[in-house]
């Protein structure tokens, strides 16, 4: 394998296409600096959780923007996103928050129905991973 000194993420040709907006693989540099994020709810500015799922699907996505702000971090550092819902995502919204977070490129993803999170109230909980070179 060649030296790479960014993040890499690609779908090879000989495996089928994504069902959605990820890569197959992430290619993460030798000597990276590899950072793990704890889950991120939809929790607002003031601490409250919105009964709107697409409101929780905002608020995750802004919760994980301030997180890779705090650590001198940007979207495209994302190695690694897991989603875990409790309801149906609505794909059409989601879709289009998540290709306005990730400009870049898609990490590699997965995502799992559940029957339930930390609260009750928690309908959407994503987790992020990240490297910087």
């Amino acid at each position: 394998m060649k030296n790479i000194q960014q993040v890499l993420r690609t779908t090879p040709t000989i495996v089928a296409r994504p069902v959605g907006n990820y890569s197959h693989i992430t290619i993460v540099p030798k000597n990276a600096t590899i950072y793990t994020f704890s889950g991120q709810i939809g929790l607002d500015q003031e601490g409250n959780i919105p009964s709107d799922f697409n409101a929780q699907v905002n608020h995750t996505f802004n919760n994980i923007s301030q997180l890779l702000i705090s650590q001198e971090l940007s979207e495209e550092e994302v190695i690694k996103v897991n989603i875990w819902a409790t309801k149906l995502i609505d794909w059409e919204y989601f879709d289009q928050v998540w290709k306005t977070f990730f400009k870049s490129g898609n990490p590699s993803m997965t995502i799992a129905y559940i029957t339930a999170l930390g609260l009750p109230e928690i309908d959407l909980e994503i987790e992020i991973w990240a490297a910087k070179v």
